[in-house]
């Protein structure tokens, strides 16, 4: 079996495990078997780090429903072959050649030595942050829910947040804390940065350590470092532009407010896209473009490495950078004074289309299988899914047994990734040494 198909069947057993146990009696409130198609999506949208439910997590599920849903998050934000290798190191059994290829090819790193080292780095830095986030929220939630609920709705929250999944314990989501700073930045704070990448926090982290140390070696961020934060920052910065431009006089969202709470809210609102599913406004209230300008930046999404979806932050950056290289003449794609190489380009240019055809495709079949729905609220939804953001415009829950199939298939996509699910189900791409002649082709 490929490593690819190692991976893909890995999170399918995953998310056929947490089906059953939502599934379970005791996982609803009412103690009644759920409901089989409820239990899929919701184990499907947790292990797929999306967020999107077709019930109200908060009094449909248990505290035993919760909980399987905060582990079938953490789970699906570390990856099916990090938890695996961890629990693999918890039992003190040695990686073979077969193990350190899947976390190669599951991180998307350029080689396969320090496989355990890095395992370990990334459960560290997920607990540390995730405990943060935890002592953060809880001023926000214990004083209204007494310290046991208040504890469970901070960690509940916590895993949510840096895992960009987006399910909430409230029946709101997170309106009812829309003006509270505390809770916006401490939700975005996890969201960037469990979204931007593993990768770039440690690089971080080593400079931050240097700068206190006072050492004078002056550190080399790598491409990655620079490009996944450049990128984040500014997406970051135009959307809260743009969402402040378009929203300030929606009534139903932004209208009425003072300036202060309109950038807490077009900041939220900037974030959650990218690709978390938290909501501090009524989506489904929002002018046209601003669900627009949302979709595009679902569509983006986060950063390799991270906990987010989309097509990443890097695909972007390549290929605008293969734009503007064609439009200055050049034949050579550079990125920060370095070469990208024609093997990455053709991967984002795969990316891409796969990720278009796929959100196309489902959004057709939704239309056919739900043709009262406006198409704007089925292209919000589809990408919503595949993006592994969350986000709705309200229409999950009402949507057909066959609509709701779809989304569980585009969210699967989305999250084990678009080349390396045709990679499982084709197999492993042989080298050729054939080289045809070059001919000219009209482009454009």
């Amino acid at each position: 079996m490929t490593v690819a198909r190692t991976i893909c069947l890995g999170f399918l057993a995953v998310i056929t495990v947490g089906t059953l146990l939502l599934m379970m009696p005791f996982s609803t409130t009412s103690g009644n078997w759920n409901d089989p198609i409820v239990a899929l999506f919701t184990s499907t949208s947790a292990v797929c780090v999306t967020g999107l439910s077709v019930v109200d997590p908060g009094t449909y599920f248990s505290f035993w429903g919760q909980f399987f849903m905060a582990l079938l998050v953490q789970i699906g934000g570390l990856g099916y072959m990090t938890t695996t290798t961890f629990l693999i190191l918890l039992i003190g059994r040695k990686f073979d050649l077969r193990d350190k290829i899947a976390i190669q090819q599951a991180l998307d790193r350029p080689g396969m030595s320090g496989s355990n080292q890095v395992i370990r780095s990334i459960i560290a830095t997920t607990l540390i942050f995730e405990l943060t986030g935890v002592f953060l929220l809880l001023p926000a939630f214990v004083p209204t829910y007494g310290l046991d609920q208040g504890l469970w709705l901070a960690i509940f929250h916590s895993i949510n947040s840096w895992n960009n999944a987006g399910f909430s314990l409230f029946k709101d989501n997170l309106i009812g804390y829309q003006t509270s700073a505390l809770v916006v930045f401490t939700v975005s704070g996890l969201i960037i940065f469990g979204g931007i990448g593993y990768q770039v926090i440690l690089e971080m982290y080593f400079w931050l350590r240097d700068r206190i140390r006072k050492q004078t070696k002056n550190q080399v961020f790598s491409l990655d470092f620079k490009v996944a934060t450049s990128t984040t920052l500014l997406l970051l910065f135009i959307g809260t532009i743009a969402f402040l431009g378009i929203e300030f006089r929606n009534p139903q969202t932004f209208g009425g407010m003072n300036l202060w709470d309109q950038f807490l809210l077009a900041w939220f609102q900037s974030v959650t896209p990218r690709t978390a599913g938290f909501n501090t406004i009524d989506i489904g209230k929002m002018t046209t473009a601003g669900l627009f300008i949302t979709i595009a930046l679902m569509f983006i999404g986060a950063s390799p490495g991270g906990t987010g979806g989309g097509i990443k932050t890097t695909t972007l950056r390549v290929l605008t950078s293969c734009t503007q290289s064609i439009l200055q003449g050049k034949e050579e794609v550079l990125l920060y004074e370095r070469k990208i190489a024609i093997s990455l380009i053709l991967k984002a240019v795969g990316v891409l289309v796969g990720s278009v055809a796929t959100v196309i495709l489902s959004t057709v079949l939704i239309a056919l299988t739900d043709p009262k729905l406006d198409f704007i609220q089925i292209l919000f939804e589809v990408v919503s899914a595949f993006a592994t953001v969350g986000l709705s415009t309200g229409i999950t829950a009402s949507v057909s047994t066959a609509a709701k199939l779809v989304l569980i298939a585009t969210m699967y996509i989305g999250r084990v990734g678009v080349l390396l699910l045709m990679s499982a189900i084709l197999g492993d791409p042989r080298p050729t040494r054939i080289h045809y002649p070059e001919e000219n082709l009209l482009v454009g």
